[in-house]
């Protein structure tokens, strides 16, 4: 069988490193997944760690640009491997992830790990320098506020999107706001964890901030009305799109093949040119179904599940019955 689309997505992406505020930088790569800084009085917050510490020390390179302050603390706004797996990287930094956040790293993280290194081998560069799961050191519930000299930083557990654990960073004076995943621009939402039916609230309580600047988890950083309300949007609306035919789809007695037939031919059309779309769909549809049949709780992605799915929706091989029914 051909590979996953991601394993020929081999050459390097342009880094911009864009200041938001004084002292507020986002890191973004071309759709690769972004990290964003917050430099405080006498020390500095990275939001999202990168997938590992040979990549991580690229983020602490561009920190170098404009301080010398060190890295106190990394903010995880959800558990992906390629998100979190670089935090050895910020020697000394206090760790930082929602309480669910840690639970979906001990029921999956292993796992996930596994699963997102042969899917993604560009984004794993160096995966050899890192030492295993990334554990936060602090864990929260809904909220909390972190004081680094005179700046305010909320850390946010704002509700079920991407994942169960999704976390934004906001700075409430200077309205600029890290959404993580829960928000991209131009490229695809990866969907294989998510939590459709909630993912609209999540988007408004995102929205009720009314942030002037805005770094999604990937694509630019968004510094207009204009650019932030298209990436909302943009993200609402894949998403709906998708859980509204897997919804269609499950009430017709559809299989996941049909459904995942009728997503890309729907959805390619106006989705099509964002980035990661042929890698993400067959993880999305496949959320996407499950929670059109009632699963509420995503299964966990193994190596030997991702093989197997794509090999049943891109070539159209046998699944199991349990991976066909949910």
């Amino acid at each position: 069988m051909s590979g996953f689309a991601s394993t020929t997505d081999l050459a390097d992406k342009t880094i911009s490193f864009d200041e938001l505020g004084p002292g507020l930088y986002g890191y973004t790569a071309e759709g690769d997944p972004n990290s964003g800084v917050v430099i405080g009085d006498e020390g500095v917050l990275v939001v999202d760690a990168q997938a590992t510490p040979r990549m991580a020390a690229d983020v602490i390179a561009r920190i170098r640009t404009v301080t010398d302050k060190p890295v106190t603390h990394v903010v995880l706004s959800h558990y992906h491997a390629v998100r979190v797996l670089g935090a050895s990287g910020y020697e000394g930094a206090q760790i930082i992830a929602s309480e669910v956040t840690r639970d979906l790293i001990v029921e999956r993280g292993q796992q996930d790990m596994d699963s997102e290194i042969g899917r993604f081998p560009r984004l794993f560069r160096g995966k050899e320098s890192i030492p295993g799961l990334t554990w936060p050191h602090v864990t929260f519930q809904k909220r909390m506020t972190l004081w680094m000299g005179k700046r305010e930083v909320q850390i946010i557990h704002i509700g079920r999107s991407h994942t169960a654990g999704d976390t934004v960073v906001w700075l409430p004076k200077e309205r600029v706001l890290f959404s993580g995943d829960c928000v991209e621009y131009g490229a695809t939402p990866y969907c294989g964890d998510a939590h459709f039916a909630d993912w609209p609230g999540t988007l408004e309580a995102i929205r009720a901030l009314k942030p002037v600047a805005l770094v999604p988890g990937r694509g630019n950083s968004l510094t207009t009305p204009g650019s932030i309300e298209e990436g909302l949007r943009g993200t609402a609306d894949f998403t709906s799109d998708l859980f509204g035919i897997a919804k269609r789809g499950v009430a017709a007695g559809h299989s996941l093949k049909q459904v995942y037939d009728e997503a890309m031919s729907a959805m390619r059309p106006k989705y099509g040119h964002w980035v990661i779309f042929d890698h993400c769909m067959p993880f999305d549809v496949s959320r996407a179904y499950d929670e059109a049949k009632g699963l509420d709780h995503p299964r966990i992605w193994t190596a030997e599940r991702d093989v197997e799915m794509w090999r049943a929706l891109e070539h159209g091989t046998e699944m199991k019955s349990a991976e066909l029914d949910g």
